[in-house]
């Protein structure tokens, strides 16, 4: 066997370990990922082994990161991805702007929804909404013929449609979004007298 044909069987066995390696750390990374996943355990059962008070657990949801965490004093129990209406940058000033309200709210109602699974239904407009809105209309920002708007929540996607959340698509008209899965958790986790909190 010649040198020349010595050296590139060598580069052609150096590069199938390169490969053999790098599918390897992939392989390794997958399953690091999906033991992550799988291995979480749901709010429900952290709640219920705990014995944790639904109404001692709040809803934190950041609209800058894509999540909603559900805390327990300062503990973060979980965190799901969501995502909100489709002008999510802002806070919301009226009815139709598509935006996603910022603030402190609690629930209204919640209950199972035809299309989205779940609905938890919050309590905005509250008083400190709107003070905004009324105030924004006396400064002009608003038409005085504008309308606060309501019936905003947290709920699930259309059936089939979970990567609506994982792609980030802000699909809503001021709601906030989970997976199928995540609102279902969610939803038979918390209470009535769950706060939550909506930060920019």
């Amino acid at each position: 066997m010649s040198q020349l044909t010595s050296f590139i069987l060598g580069l052609i066995i150096v590069r199938e370990w390169q490969i053999l390696f790098k599918m390897k750390y992939i392989l390794l990374v997958m399953l690091l990922s999906a033991c992550a996943v799988f291995g979480q355990k749901s709010l429900q059962s952290i709640v219920q082994e705990r014995k944790i008070p639904k109404s001692e657990l709040k809803i934190y949801i950041d609209k800058s990161d894509y999540q909603l965490s559900v805390m327990y004093k300062a503990e973060k129990l979980i965190t799901y991805p969501c995502v909100f209406g489709f002008n999510a940058v802002d806070d919301k000033h009226q009815e139709g702007d598509g935006c996603t309200p910022e603030g402190i709210f609690g629930i209204r109602s919640k209950y199972a929804h035809s299309s989205w699974s779940y609905f938890i239904w919050i309590d905005y407009p509250n008083k400190e909404s709107w003070r905004r809105f009324n105030a924004r209309k006396a400064n002009g920002t608003l038409d005085q013929t504008a309308r606060v708007g309501g019936e905003i929540g947290i709920h699930g996607v259309p059936e089939g449609l979970d990567d609506l959340i994982s792609t980030r698509q802000n699909w809503t008209l001021g709601c906030i979004s989970l997976s199928t899965a995540h609102i279902t958790d969610l939803y038979k986790s918390i209470g009535d007298g769950t706060k939550i909190e909506i930060v920019p």
